[in-house]
């Protein structure tokens, strides 16, 4: 108990809380959270946005309320209307899982018509997440350059992969008694306690890729304590977690193609192939050179692929991907590449990767048998290289994971009041069943789909279409009108394509008009 409260309140005092602020009581048996003691905030950005920041501690196992407590870093900023107009606390959550959403609370500033004003936006870090304590890591330089190719093309590197990923789970084990409880199960019980230090008899929720995950959760487990519900990137609930996996790649080989294509139509800029199909043998290529020799003695063919999956979430990266991948062929730029590189993955940093094992190895049980994974994995791959091996070496931590996992919830929206479901149709994160999946299990929601869209939650980016329903929804909860059969209730076509920018390829892939927190907190996901 102490060594917890301690870490809360080093926390509270990097945040600009008073050690009073920071150590609120240990929760009695029955668990009445006490209310959080809000000071200043030491992100800068939240700062200049008058976001106020507090620690809110709940029980590390929700069985023993009055047992080991751990503490959640809580943004909030508040509503600035007048009181007769004011909507309630909405909560956001970026997903991952393992995804940094402290930030979040800035949110409301970009939902059009003025919409967001009416609440009061509340960031946090789930439960072993960035600022909250104590946060997961195992090992911080697992990420590390021109690692073992991800194809395990010879018995050596297979064995080389599963010695790795057994090795990471074993370190996991090093986080105690917490790995048997970052379920999402314990993180919708989070939100609930937030909620009541909150006193609100209700939340509003924002939830994005896994968030809608924990949206479908809570509105199962408490159903009374959802009013207004947007998610975006929407999980499908009857795949969680292996198969939802093995979807992911195919539909991120299909969109790496839709990538190769545009580039090939841009072939006056980027000279790579006047043809999709020249880019990607041209990548391929890439990729095989750069196992014989990596670039910059860093950049290898897991790092190639790596750097290129963002293209795969999201058209706003296409560019810049494109750029460095031209830069590389024709001019041995390989610095552009380890840039793009380590904006995703940053070295000496873990505790996204390990937490989002820490949920999914745990929220379920994987087949334990790697003959299955095996067989999966190249029965895959033959028609989906693109990630297939890269995405399953990223979840092997999961056949050795040192925490027991528990059972999926049975998702049933039947008794939340309203939903509003988006989807762009092509997202290869999250892909279409999923949000046809909820809205079958949500009756009360509306889906709006982007047909012919590829990118991953991108709400409030600047499409008026979509962007307007959502801000009519938080103002007065006007739904698109439910249509026959299970399809989307409406369509908003989806931002066009992108046109190539002049001028030196950059690291970021911002999206037009987007927050530059959402924008951050989404990508900090995408693996």
């Amino acid at each position: 108990m102490r060594k917890v409260v301690t870490a809360a309140m080093a926390v509270g005092l990097l945040a600009g809380l008073s050690p009073a602020a920071a150590s609120a009581a240990p929760a009695p048996p029955g668990f009445d959270p006490t209310p959080i003691q809000w000071g200043q905030c030491s992100d800068e950005d939240l700062q200049k946005a008058g976001a106020e920041c507090g620690m809110l501690q709940v029980p590390m196992d929700y069985a023993d309320p009055a047992g080991e407590q751990i503490s959640l870093a809580v943004s909030r900023i508040k509503h600035t209307v007048p009181d007769d107009q004011y909507q309630g606390v909405m909560l956001v959550n970026p997903g991952g899982p393992g995804g940094s959403g402290l930030s979040l609370s800035t949110l409301g500033a970009y939902v059009p018509k003025g919409a967001g004003a009416a609440y009061d936006w509340i960031g946090f870090d789930p439960r072993g997440v960035g600022s909250s304590l104590p946060a997961i890591s195992c090992d911080p330089n697992y990420f590390s350059y021109d690692r073992p190719n991800y194809v395990p093309t010879t018995p050596e590197l297979e064995k080389t992969w599963l010695d790795r990923s057994e090795g990471y789970a074993r370190a996991c084990g090093n986080n105690g008694k917490l790995l048997e409880h970052v379920k999402t199960t314990d993180t919708v019980e989070d939100m609930d306690s937030i909620r009541k230090a909150l006193g609100a008899d209700q939340i509003n929720y924002y939830g994005f890729s896994y968030g809608t995950y924990l949206g479908q959760v809570y509105g199962t487990l408490h159903p009374d304590r959802m009013r207004r519900v947007v998610m975006d990137g929407v999980v499908n609930v009857e795949d969680v977690w292996y198969d939802a996996n093995l979807n992911q790649d195919v539909a991120f080989d299909r969109n790496i193609k839709i990538f190769f294509d545009w580039v090939a139509e841009h072939d006056d800029v980027y000279h790579l192939g006047k043809t999709g199909a020249d880019v990607e043998k041209l990548f391929y290529e890439q990729q095989a050179a750069l196992d014989k020799e990596p670039a910059g003695g860093v950049i290898g063919p897991d790092e190639w692929v790596d750097v290129f999956l963002t293209a795969g979430y999201s058209q706003s990266a296409w560019d810049s991907r494109a750029k460095a991948f031209a830069g590389w062929v024709h001019n041995g730029d390989w610095e552009t590449l380890k840039k793009i590189y380590d904006g995703s993955n940053t070295p000496g940093d873990d505790n996204g990767f390990a937490v989002y094992l820490a949920v999914q190895c745990t929220d379920v049980k994987w087949p334990q048998s790697w003959e299955q994974w095996r067989q999966d994995s190249w029965d895959i791959h033959e028609k989906a290289p693109f990630e297939t091996w890269s995405n399953t070496w990223y979840n092997a931590p999961c056949l050795s994971w040192p925490a027991k996992p528990g059972k999926p919830v049975e998702v049933d929206g039947s008794k939340v009041d309203s939903a509003l479901l988006i989807s762009e149709e092509l997202d290869a994160a999250t892909p279409f069943p999923g949000a046809l999946e909820a809205r079958k299990r949500f009756p009360g929601a509306s889906l709006i789909s982007l047909p012919g869209g590829t990118t991953h939650s991108g709400s409030l980016s600047g499409n008026t279409c979509l962007d307007d329903q959502i801000a009519d929804y938080l103002a007065t909860g006007k739904l698109p009108p439910r249509q026959p059969g299970n399809g989307p209730d409406t369509k908003c076509d989806p931002l066009p394509k992108p046109t190539p920018e002049t001028g030196p390829t950059t690291m970021t892939t911002k999206r037009s008009q987007q927050p530059e927190a959402l924008q951050k907190a989404l990508q900090s996901t995408w693996h």
